[in-house]
């Protein structure tokens, strides 16, 4: 590929100046729905999607899915669905928040059939074919392109390979965002009436166990084009942020990363360790065996290796020749690379079973709660800003369908709010700084030809926060001083920023992830520091303080103050809404 140069003096930086009513930043699941029901409820506004990929396969879902995993199924009522996955989360989650997503979530779902998706359905023709407690199965290879089209048919804007950077404020909030073409190297201006956040969330922060060279450099289960950037750009601009702390830390299929839940679930294959153990019902009965939370489900192969059971697998031996053709069909609906890669190593699935191991840690508010802090119609802390999909926090077990339904209340939010404004006026000076601070990498190269490389510090981030925050390599535990030395270290890189540089504008792309990187690996320590328990092992788990404790029971909350650079902490309590006990369904 032909990498774009980049501009040589700030004189040729030309500008492209949008004003639109609603902007949404990040064109994935969630985005694509928020501009569909935009447009819907008033076809007159003009919206408007930045998208630092391509609309057609960007996101979490550009490759695809072979299930949805949230679906309220006849004979289940929203009560059951929060009671689910409040367990699920440890009984920590925003119920108010959950209670709202439910009540819209089949919505979309069922719309994405009519646009051309296909679900499986059972033999009797009448209901959705399901696979587990809340999923159904679907053959989604093409869902991101359906969505796409349908976004564009509704007559959504769409910008291309922008890369967002900060957003645009005035005294009354957030008035628009700023980005810059990575492919023609342009700045992109939009002033917005009211801006949806749905960039997704945060990978690439730790090192992946299989991360041996370029070739493997990226090879991650979540996408590893999500950096950060919608959770950065929040915390720069003083937004609240929650429960970064409630990592997601997933069992995957050793060496290529894939989902192990279209084999466990889907064919009802048992997790066991190298003496043959079949580990939940054995070793984690008195957990919930089957039932244990994912937290629990996650950690276990690694306590296994760490207690000297492993090698770990997901148990293929029992399975029919037919049932691993349809597993290996149901992965090209999301990971075909990973049939690849078994045809490569030409396994033979029903006498060597799949191995199974810990991933690094994502921070991803569509599985966990991690993310911003928003009220029932998402709206942030930051007045003209709401928020949806893995970007949202509270809201854990979302995931592809309680994303899209997100999109669905910030749009309507957003809609009501656009109602009631009129355009902000952008601080010139403001935006003198972003663009200076945007191209800085690139003409630092051209000034003095030499610097730190984005790779070399993404690396050095990855390596500091595995080895001193919980990484995988570190069976996911930390301690006090190992969290304040990745703190400290922090801090010195982000005043080594002054030395990034970038040759094209797709480096510039990858210095500006690593900045949002680091911002958002800052927020992710000071709250694992200041939760001084283990709530959810594995997902958090302090070696210093092995047991859960009472007065954790809340919301761990932070804040920067732009002004002062001063990072505040504090908690918000638990509301329950729905009766009985949260650790049970």
């Amino acid at each position: 590929m032909v990498r774009a140069a980049l501009p040589k003096d700030p004189r040729q930086i030309e500008e492209v100046r949008i004003d639109t009513d609603i902007l949404i930043i990040g064109a994935g699941n969630a985005g694509c729905f928020a501009g569909i029901e935009a447009k819907r409820l008033n076809p007159g506004l003009r919206v408007t999607l930045m998208e630092k990929a391509h609309i057609d396969r960007s996101g979490c879902l550009a490759g695809g899915m072979d299930a949805i995993n949230t679906y309220i199924k006849k004979g289940r009522t929203i009560e059951d669905f929060v009671r689910w996955s409040r367990s699920q989360a440890g009984g920590l989650l925003r119920e108010d928040l959950t209670i709202t997503m439910a009540e819209v979530l089949n919505k979309p779902i069922e719309e994405w059939e009519e646009w051309g998706m296909p679900i499986k359905y059972e033999e009797d023709g009448e209901e959705y074919k399901t696979r587990g407690k809340w999923d159904i199965t679907i053959s989604g290879s093409e869902m991101k392109v359906i969505l796409a089209r349908k976004t564009l048919e509704c007559g959504c804007q769409v910008i291309n390979r922008v890369v967002a950077t900060n957003y645009l404020t005035d005294e009354n909030g957030i008035i628009g965002a700023i980005g810059f073409g990575v492919r023609d190297g342009k700045v992109y201006i939009v002033r917005a009436k009211v801006t949806i956040i749905a960039t997704g969330g945060a990978a690439g922060l730790y090192k992946p166990y299989q991360n041996d060279g370029n070739d493997s450099h990226h090879q991650l289960w979540y996408s590893p084009f999500n950096v950060g950037t919608g959770y950065a750009m929040g915390i720069r601009a003083g937004a609240e942020m929650t429960t970064f702390e409630m990592r997601w830390c997933a069992t995957r299929t050793k060496d290529f990363n894939g989902p192990i839940d279209t084999i466990s679930v889907g064919y009802k294959t048992p997790m066991i360790n190298c003496k043959g153990e079949q580990i939940l019902k054995t070793r984690y009965a008195h957990l919930g065996g089957d039932a244990a939370p994912r937290f629990i489900r996650a950690n276990l192969p690694m306590d296994e290796w760490r207690e000297g059971r492993g090698p770990c697998y997901v148990d293929t031996t029992n399975m029919t020749e037919e049932q691993i053709h349809d597993m290996k069909y149901d992965y090209l609906n999301e990971r075909p690379s990973y049939v690849l890669f078994l045809a490569g190593r030409a396994q033979d699935l029903s006498k060597d079973p799949i191995e199974i191991y810990g991933s690094d840690p994502y921070i991803v508010g569509g599985h966990t709660a991690s993310g911003y802090w928003v009220d029932v119609r998402r709206a942030t802390t930051l007045p003209g800003l709401y928020a949806c999909g893995d970007v949202a926090g509270g809201t854990p077990n979302k995931f592809v369908g309680g994303c899209a339904a997100e999109g669905l209340l910030a749009a309507r939010a957003a809609v009501d709010f656009v109602a009631g404004v009129e355009p902000g006026e952008i601080d010139q000076a403001l935006l003198a700084r972003e663009k200076e601070r945007i191209f800085a990498p690139g003409f630092r190269q051209a000034a003095v030809g030499d610097g730190v490389k984005p790779r070399e510090m993404e690396e050095r981030l990855q390596r500091l926060m595995d080895e001193y925050a919980g990484g995988v390599h570190q069976f996911f535990r930390m301690n006090k001083e190992g969290l304040e030395y990745a703190l400290r270290h922090i801090g010195i890189m982000k005043d080594q920023v002054k030395y990034l540089v970038a040759r094209d504008l797709h480096e510039l792309m990858e210095a500006h992830e690593i900045i949002d990187r680091l911002d958002v690996a800052g927020t992710l320590v000071r709250h694992l520091m200041f939760r001084e328990e283990t709530r959810w092992p594995g997902w958090q788990t302090r070696a210093d303080f092995p047991e859960k404790d009472d007065k954790f029971d809340c919301f761990v909350n932070s804040r920067y103050n732009p002004q002062t650079g001063e990072v505040e902490m504090f908690t918000r309590p638990y509301e329950q809404i729905i009766p009985g006990d949260r650790l049970k369904a």
